[in-house]
């Protein structure tokens, strides 16, 4: 029997969530769809026979859904976790996994103490580019510092909403991915930040953060996230003592200067991030393991994200970053 999926969120990214589970994953059935705009039906499948809910709590307790994918804004996630942890279905989230450490905290204890799986899309760890630079990184010796850029266009049909205030931006949009790209690449915590806001939450979202951050090891590392009116950059440089290496995930690309050898490229195979990982989780289920990426590392990202806008709030002053750990 395949594993039936119940979908929350057909947005633009949700959509492609709809897709692979329609096409890409054998053994996997998409059970039930929940979307705002009822009827709409099912993006690109308007005949397909699949049950529609404008309701979250319809979709995780119809009896025909065994685990549920969220892809929803942040704000909705911690509601519709503990309905799925209620129920005793298995949750994969998109990021950022809440809007706040605080909510990210009871989400991640729920999960816990119910011995629920419960998931974050950190979907950029399953990018090939980022796979290949981890792969790379140990031929730079011992790192000195990285630096990191994240810029996403606004596209012209987008949706503008007017600005609510208390809300967050681009740092927790989609500088959650570099937040959390710190630690899955050098295997150590985000201890402290320091950061700086084109615009703080209470007057209206941002859309530009210069974030400081220091591991562990002391190891620092700069962000530069930004909305901007046309072109993407997605990159991130790495100094050690032996060499560089830099690794554009847009254009899917991984450069080094490793000592006198001459400039050294190397090969990256693209792969769907969204596919692979759904394919983590229905792993994750069907092995009973603990997934990839588990709710205390999107639990993790958010808190250190917490960090960053007390920061900003401070003027930029240096922040520790409190965890559920």
């Amino acid at each position: 029997m395949p594993l039936r999926v119940g979908l929350i969120g057909a947005g633009r990214h949700g959509s492609r969530y709809i897709h692979h589970l329609l096409h890409d994953l054998p053994g996997v059935s998409l059970a039930a769809l929940c979307r705002k705009r009822i009827e709409e039906g099912l993006p690109s499948h308007p005949t397909a026979m699949i049950p529609i809910y404008g309701d979250y709590r319809n979709l995780i307790a119809d009896p025909s859904v065994e685990a549920v994918v969220v892809v929803t804004p942040p704000s909705l996630c911690p509601e519709i976790c503990l309905e799925a942890v209620k129920a005793k279905k298995p949750i994969l989230i998109e990021k950022p996994l809440a809007p706040t450490g605080r909510e990210a905290r009871m989400m991640v204890a729920a999960a816990e103490e119910a011995g629920l799986l419960l998931m974050t899309a950190q979907t950029l760890r399953f990018d090939s580019t980022i796979l290949a630079l981890k792969e790379h990184l140990p031929e730079i010796g011992q790192f000195r510092y990285a630096t990191f850029t994240s810029r996403i266009e606004t596209k012209a049909s987008a949706h503008v909403r007017s600005p609510i205030p208390g809300q967050r931006g681009a740092l927790l949009e989609f500088g959650i991915h570099l937040l959390d790209l710190v630690h899955f690449l050098t295997g150590e915590e985000i201890v402290a930040v320091r950061c700086e806001l084109d615009r703080l939450p209470a007057v209206e979202p941002d859309t530009m953060a210069v974030v400081q951050v220091q591991t562990a090891s002391g190891l620092r590392c700069v962000l530069d996230v930004a909305r901007v009116g046309a072109g993407r950059v997605a990159r991130t440089e790495w100094v050690g003592t032996k060499g560089q290496i830099t690794a554009d995930w847009f254009h899917q690309r991984v450069n080094g200067v490793i000592g006198d050898t001459a400039p050294l490229e190397w090969d990256v195979q693209p792969q769907q991030t969204i596919l692979a990982t759904l394919r983590a989780f229905v792993y994750a289920i069907e092995t009973n393991c603990s997934p990839p990426i588990t709710g205390r590392d999107g639990c993790r990202a958010v808190e250190v994200a917490d960090a960053c806008y007390r920061s900003a709030e401070r003027g930029g002053a240096t922040v520790s970053v409190s965890s559920l750990r």
